[in-house]
């Protein structure tokens, strides 16, 4: 059975980078056709997709947040890693990860952690 789980600090100070982690089990996250994803949603709003990592280790990433995202993989540990710089509190959100079954339909997701970005 496939499952996410994401960890990382739920209290990021503004300035600072966001570092969270997500370990998949069941799969191999270099198994192909599959996309690795990083989605928050922001108190009140909607699902917003940050960006994602695919099975051949390609990146990609929403243009907002091009500039201060980066996603990576650890295939060893079967994870893949967002970071988000410079963040302010505009950035406080449920993060969740998780999986492209090779059409934009994400089929498995992470519970979901809460990070507040506040000083």
């Amino acid at each position: 059975q496939v499952q996410l789980q994401e960890s990382g600090p739920g209290l990021v100070k503004p300035s600072q980078t966001l570092s969270l982690t997500c370990t998949v089990s069941g799969v191999s996250i270099t198994t192909r056709p599959y996309g690795w994803f990083w989605i928050r949603q922001p108190p009140g709003k909607g699902l917003e997709w940050m960006g994602s990592i695919y099975y051949s280790g390609t990146t990609g990433y929403t243009p907002s947040l091009k500039s201060r995202t980066s996603i990576a993989r650890d295939t060893s540990k079967n994870q893949f890693t967002l970071q988000l710089g410079s963040v302010t509190p505009e950035d406080t959100a449920v993060y969740y990860c998780a999986r492209d079954s090779g059409s934009w339909f994400m089929d498995y997701w992470g519970k979901g952690t809460q990070v507040t970005v506040s000083s």
